[in-house]
C-alpha cells in the first residue's frame, strides 16, 4: 500500500489545479484518475474565458495554477467577447487545441515532484475518527 500525504481524486480542470498546489508545496501527492490519456480532456468545450471560466481562470492563475500556463501554450486564437455590451461584461476567451491542451497537461503532471499519478477507480473513502485515511 503506498502512502500519500494528499489525494487527489478526479483529474479535471479541478483535480490538476489540486493535485499541482499540493505537490508544489512539497507534500507527496497522489492524483487517481480512471485514465490517465484522458487528463485535462476538454469533452465539449475547447474554450477558456469568457465571462465565467473567464473569472475563474484569472483567479487561478494569481494563485499560480496551470490552466492559464497551459492555454497560453495550446492556443489556437484569441478574441474579445461582449463587446456589443457595456465594459464591465467585455471579456477575453481563448481557443485552445483540444488535443495539445490534454497532452501538455499530462506532461506538466508526469513532470512534477512529489506527484504520483494513479490509474484507478475510487469507489469508496476510508474514514477513521472523522478524518479520511484512504481510498480504495
Amino acid at each position: 500500500m503506498q502512502e500519500f500525504e494528499v489525494v487527489v481524486v478526479g483529474a479535471g480542470h479541478a483535480g490538476i489545479e489540486a493535485c499541482l498546489a499540493s505537490a508544489r508545496l512539497g507534500l507527496s501527492t497522489a492524483c487517481v484518475t480512471l485514465r490517465l490519456d484522458r487528463i485535462g480532456h476538454l469533452p465539449c468545450n475547447c474554450s477558456v474565458g469568457g465571462p465565467a471560466k473567464g473569472h475563474i481562470a484569472r483567479e487561478v492563475d494569481a494563485l499560480g495554477g496551470q490552466m492559464a500556463v497551459t492555454t497560453d501554450h495550446t492556443l489556437t486564437h484569441v478574441r474579445r467577447v461582449g463587446t456589443g455590451k457595456g465594459p464591465a461584461v467585455q471579456t477575453i476567451r481563448a481557443q485552445v487545441c483540444k488535443h495539445d491542451y490534454p497532452l501538455f497537461m499530462q506532461g506538466v503532471l508526469r513532470n512534477q515532484p512529489n506527484l504520483t499519478l494513479i490509474e484507478s477507480e475510487c469507489e469508496t473513502v476510508l474514514a477513521e475518527n472523522g478524518r479520511v485515511t484512504g481510498v480504495a
